[in-house]
């Protein structure tokens, strides 16, 4: 596993927590302090993203998860959504096919039989776009 899908896997987790608990994913990750690995830069960069452009993130997941409430929709699948929306619009060194395909096979890995196909369609659709997003 690169280090990068390490970090995208964290980052998730404490995202998936915060949720649950209804706080703050930032706010639990500098509360538990780092590991002291490559990948918690990357960690820190992805849970600031999501906290700064948490609004818009979740406006665009309404718009295009057709069919699904954000309180219904499993809560693996909608801060996987949060996480990958953000890589696609804020870290542009990334290759948008590389962001996708990271958060299908996290979806695919950790969430319900249908959420990698919907979670593919959701990113393809918010990429096809991206350029009058932000």
């Amino acid at each position: 596993m690169s280090a990068r899908r390490k970090a995208r896997k964290r980052a998730l987790d404490f995202l998936y927590e915060a949720d649950l608990r209804g706080t703050n994913a930032l706010e639990l990750y500098l509360a538990r302090g780092s590991d002291e690995l490559a990948q918690e830069a990357y960690v820190e960069k992805l849970l600031r993203g999501v906290a700064e452009h948490q609004n818009k993130l979740d406006e665009l997941i309404m718009t295009y998860a057709q069919g699904w409430d954000m309180d219904r929709m499993p809560a693996i699948d909608r801060n996987l959504l949060r996480l990958s929306i953000y890589e696609l619009l804020w870290e542009p060194e990334l290759d948008e096919k590389i962001a996708i395909n990271e958060a299908v096979e996290m979806a695919a890995e950790l969430s319900t039989n249908d959420s990698s196909s919907y979670i593919n369609g959701v990113l393809g659709r918010i990429a096809a776009i991206k350029g009058s997003l932000i």
